[in-house]
């Protein structure tokens, strides 16, 4: 089959999910587009890329370029708009990233109205968020991991122990940081806490952010003696070695989650997470009690913190659990799944 994708976002390409930061509805339309090319199809995608290449035998093009007059499947990534891409196509997808504004509004509803694609979801919980008035095809299709997140390295518990968030400031950042500082520092006066935030590490190096991050950068400066270090986010292969290298994953997320994308490829590298039930998505991605402690209070995220960073042999029961829950599905799996949803 002829696939083409398109997406309007930024510039990215095939190789990029294992060298770059990337949200997930971006890294998932990077890994299927060379998984549906390994399993023999021809695809095509059009984004922000600045020059065509290939990647693992997906062609990508500038979202500007001559588009093919037809082909068999036509998916874009969130905007209704691009459905348009290609003149003629047998099945037309659109799939949804997390917030579902763009598909309200006059312009919007009557291009899903004329095309009527079938609508794809990453969870059950991102599904149910959509009233869906035109009755269309809605499906939920999750994921693949990728494999810097599947292969059999051992865990590496650096000395001290580190804990690794990647919380978005505005999504209870401050809160883990807060609770850091207050309670857990205290407790394991050596351990670290690595975080991972665009934002906080434009904002230490004196780059203008946004005013509601600035007081977590001031808090965090204020806070140079308890172990948090600010790190860049990193691409796939830099962030499986920083899971790997940790104990713990804090994590709260929203309620507008909808997947909970670094909760899943940390917990397959081997790494238990310390979770909040404030994403009900996050229960579809680890086991309370097994995989991951999921704490109800601060006194109860404190405290299974502390426990991972201090007690190894509780650390390593999780962590063997962590790795016992793959799921096994790889983008190859997930790629096999997406055919059937392109009928």
């Amino acid at each position: 089959m002829r696939f083409v994708l398109a997406d309007d976002s930024f510039a990215f390409d095939g190789y990029s999910p294992s060298s770059q930061p990337m949200g997930g509805p971006e890294k998932s339309l990077a890994a299927v587009a060379g998984a549906l090319a390994q399993r023999g199809h021809e695809v095509l995608v059009f984004n922000r890329t600045s020059y065509g290449l290939e990647a693992e035998g997906a062609k990508w093009e500038p979202l500007d370029k001559e588009k093919p007059a037809e082909c068999d499947v036509l998916v874009a990534l969130r905007l209704p708009s691009l459905l348009d891409t290609v003149a003629t196509a047998r099945r037309r997808i659109l799939w949804c990233t997390g917030d579902l504004s763009h598909l309200s509004g006059a312009a919007n509803e009557e291009i899903l109205a004329r095309h009527r694609p079938l609508v794809l979801f990453f969870s059950d919980a991102h599904m149910k968020r959509w009233g869906n008035p035109l009755g269309l095809e809605a499906r939920v299709f999750a994921p693949g991991l990728a494999s810097n997140f599947l292969g059999d390295e051992a865990m590496r518990c650096y000395d001290p122990a580190r804990a690794v968030t990647t919380a978005h400031p505005q999504s209870g950042l401050g809160w883990i940081l807060t609770l850091w500082i207050d309670r857990i520092r205290p407790a394991v006066p050596t351990a670290e806490l690595h975080v991972y935030s665009a934002h906080l590490n434009r904002g230490i190096f004196g780059s203008d952010v946004p005013p509601q991050v600035k007081p977590l950068v001031d808090l965090v400066q204020a806070a140079r003696d308890r172990g948090i270090v600010v790190m860049r986010p990193q691409g796939d292969s830099g962030m499986a070695d920083a899971y790997r290298s940790a104990r713990a994953f804090l994590h709260t997320g929203g309620p507008n989650d909808v997947y909970g994308f670094t909760v899943a490829e940390s917990q397959a590298v081997g790494l238990p997470a310390v979770i909040r039930p404030a994403a009900p998505v996050l229960f579809e991605r680890v086991t309370g009690g097994l995989t991951a402690h999921v704490a109800t209070s601060e006194s109860q995220f404190a405290q299974a913190t502390i426990e991972l960073l201090t007690d190894r042999a509780a650390f390593d029961r999780m962590s063997e659990a962590c790795r016992a829950a793959r799921s096994g599905r790889t983008w190859q799996v997930a790629a096999a799944e997406f055919e059937g949803l392109a009928g």
